[in-house]
């Protein structure tokens, strides 16, 4: 599964005005600078991860552009999948970013502006080199568009690829705490989870099936079940267990987040969206394919701006 941490090309794309002018005032500000690599990412993120884009908003202003690189790179290796028909082309497209990694850490990256935004933000952060190389290989290995087999190899991939992310993002903020790194690890399982659940329905329609073999098998859902979009009780069970393993990684993150230092509170704030499509699959009656779940969530910005402050 292709999607970019929490829905990917299935973000809602909305506007709220305090928050587009920050987003307008970041762009203005990079587009005086001779840093084109930083713009870049930033319009990035924004067009194709805009969820995490409104997140990184409210991050601490001197953080927000190694963020933004770290969610840049998250983004050009998630697409690489979407972007190939042939999984050995993608293979090849992933192995530039293995060696772009390796160049970064030597000193020497590529002229790509993402890999030129990392190598400042490696240098910055002392980033641990290992978080990246994880995001690339849990990609690699869902390359080949075959579901996955087991709710533990979907639980590894959104440790492997989302949670990775948020370990970057806590070093980008400077945090080094055993808690922080734990609520990450669930948080991430958890956004993962979701992911395909949002993402299905999209999938499916294309004829691509990601959910884990064992849950299909258990209720005795066929791919087909699911590519023509069927509502069976048997298709909402397979939803209801989904949906019940993320909010369980969801609750877990949720309770070691109060041990962990405030000033990783907001890089769990992607949780707000997260949660938002738990309770609203759970008002559908896990009906996965209910256009409620389609509809844009225009209070996202202010559930943000309300964690943020108050915390999650």
């Amino acid at each position: 599964m292709a999607a970019v941490s929490n829905g990917g090309r299935y973000f809602v794309r909305f506007r709220w005005k305090a928050f587009s002018s920050r987003g307008k005032n970041l762009t203005t500000s990079t587009q005086s600078s001779p840093q084109s690599s930083t713009q870049y990412c930033t319009n990035l993120v924004r067009n194709l991860d805009y969820e995490n884009f409104l997140c990184v908003l409210l991050l601490p202003k001197g953080s927000r552009r190694s963020v933004f690189a770290v969610r840049a790179f998250n983004i050009e290796v998630a697409r690489v999948q979407d972007a190939v028909s042939d999984p050995n082309i993608g293979r090849m497209r992933l192995q530039f970013w293995r060696d772009s990694l390796d160049n970064i850490y030597q000193g020497n990256p590529p002229q790509q502006p993402v890999a030129l935004e990392l190598a400042e933000t490696t240098s910055k952060h002392k980033l641990t080199k290992r978080w990246f190389s994880r995001i690339i290989d849990g990609r690699e290995k869902s390359i080949d568009n075959r579901p996955y087999d087991t709710t533990d190899s979907l639980e590894e991939h959104g440790e492997n690829t989302v949670s990775s992310v948020l370990y970057l993002i806590l070093e980008c903020l400077g945090v080094k705490d055993v808690q922080a790194d734990h609520a990450a690890s669930h948080l991430g399982k958890a956004i993962g989870v979701v992911t395909l659940l949002r993402a299905t329905p999209f999938h499916g329609s294309r004829g691509k099936v990601y959910i884990p073999s064992d849950v299909m098998i258990k209720h005795g859902v066929s791919q087909e079940d699911i590519i023509r979009g069927r509502t069976t009780q048997a298709v909402k069970d397979v939803t209801y267990d989904l949906a019940s393993l993320a909010h369980s990684h969801l609750s877990t993150a949720k309770s070691l987040m109060s041990k962990a230092p405030k000033v990783a509170s907001r890089v769990f704030l992607p949780m707000v969206s997260c949660q938002a499509y738990l309770t609203k699959i759970q008002q559908a009656d896990f009906n996965m394919f209910h256009s409620t779940l389609r509809e844009r969530n225009h209070l996202l910005p202010l559930q943000l701006l309300k964690h943020a402050w108050t915390g999650l």
